[in-house]
């Protein structure tokens, strides 16, 4: 799977969690450009990832995502 795919599929998953289908995101997209990106729908966002590409990312993996592109990153070491 390219980094353009999953970065697509994030975007999918970010587009459920966040109920928002028009939600245009990029690889610099974190929680201060989405309305409702809080602590709660971030679980819920790691969760949704973790369970589409059968992974478990670490506390520090996800601390330390500041921005989708830093997700996909951590994604892509796991698969």
């Amino acid at each position: 799977m390219t980094r353009s795919e999953i970065l697509e599929k994030v975007i999918e998953i970010c587009k459920d969690v966040f109920e928002d289908d028009d939600l245009i995101l990029t690889e610099s997209s974190s929680s201060s450009d989405v309305e409702e990106w809080d602590s709660l729908s971030h679980l819920s966002l790691i969760s949704d990832v973790e369970d589409e590409f059968s992974i478990k990312l670490t506390l520090d993996e996800i601390s330390n995502s500041k921005n989708l592109g830093e997700l996909v990153s951590a994604i892509m070491r796991h698969i």
